[in-house]
């Protein structure tokens, strides 16, 4: 199998070269699922938190903030593995005292843009997991709103009698995705936690 230095994994993160992300799961996946296990995980949490954390190292190589002179990917994969799993724990109230600790990790990696890239995946969560829920109109109208496309282009693209109309749906559908959110548990815990 093919080894890849450290620039190599980050450029395939940020191009979604399947070779890589292949390459990150064979070489590092079993001591994350091992270390979730040992304090009070599954496999299915260890699946979970693994591929959250890709997704958070792939957002702030977008966003040119990912930094880790001192470190290595592995080091710093496995700092962001943990701190989201402390932060799952957190959530379902489980004492942090009770951490096995055995991944190699550095405390100067947990900046507040990770803590809020991290509250930004949740409630991106939260959104898609109602989205989902509205129907294929209301979706489409939704997506193509958020897309910036003029009102006027979304009456035609939905074959609706007008601009008027079309704003006036649009509002429906908003409100009826903001009133689904707003009485998700999930939605008053994030509140909770920002208080």
């Amino acid at each position: 199998m093919k080894n890849y230095n450290d620039e190599q994994i980050l450029k395939g993160i940020l191009r979604h070269d399947n070779l890589i992300l292949q390459h990150i799961y064979k070489q590092f996946y079993y001591q994350v699922n091992l270390f979730i296990k040992k304090n009070s995980g599954t496999e299915d949490d260890a699946n979970d938190i693994f591929q959250e954390a890709i997704i958070v190292i792939y957002r702030k190589l977008k966003e040119n903030d990912l930094v880790f002179e001192t470190s290595s990917f592995q080091g710093y994969l496995f700092s962001v593995c943990r701190f989201l799993w402390l932060k799952e724990l957190e959530k379902r109230r489980v004492e942090q005292e009770k951490i096995n600790d055995t991944l190699p990790f550095q405390e100067d990696i947990y900046d507040d843009s990770l803590v809020e890239l991290v509250e930004k995946n949740e409630k991106y969560g939260l959104y898609q997991k109602h989205f989902k829920t509205l129907s294929t109109d209301c979706q489409k109208l939704l997506q193509l709103f958020f897309e910036k496309v003029p009102l006027a282009e979304i009456a035609r693209i939905m074959g609706y009698k007008g601009e008027k109309y079309a704003k006036k749906r649009k509002f429906k559908c908003k409100e009826l995705l903001i009133s689904r959110i707003k009485q998700d548990t999930e939605f008053k815990k994030i509140l909770e936690d920002d208080t």
